[in-house]
């Protein structure tokens, strides 16, 4: 489910910018595993229109929502 709330405006794609995850999620597929409300009240949201932007800034898929972690 897209948000609109913290750093989100709709986006598709939010990136978990926590040091220790570094991780993006398609909220277009989210899981409940993802916790994507904990990460925007933790203000770790980081938004992202593409899967490509996001994993051209380092961020590795999420094993749940989209699948082909590489941790």
């Amino acid at each position: 489910m897209r948000r609109y709330k913290g750093n989100m405006n709709g986006e598709r794609y939010l990136a978990n910018a926590s040091p220790s995850k570094r991780e993006v999620h398609d909220l277009d597929n989210e899981k409940s595993q993802c916790q994507i409300d904990e990460i925007i009240r933790a203000g770790h949201d980081r938004p992202f229109n593409t899967l490509k932007e996001a994993r051209d800034a380092g961020y590795d898929n999420c094993a749940w929502c989209i699948g082909n972690s590489t941790r």
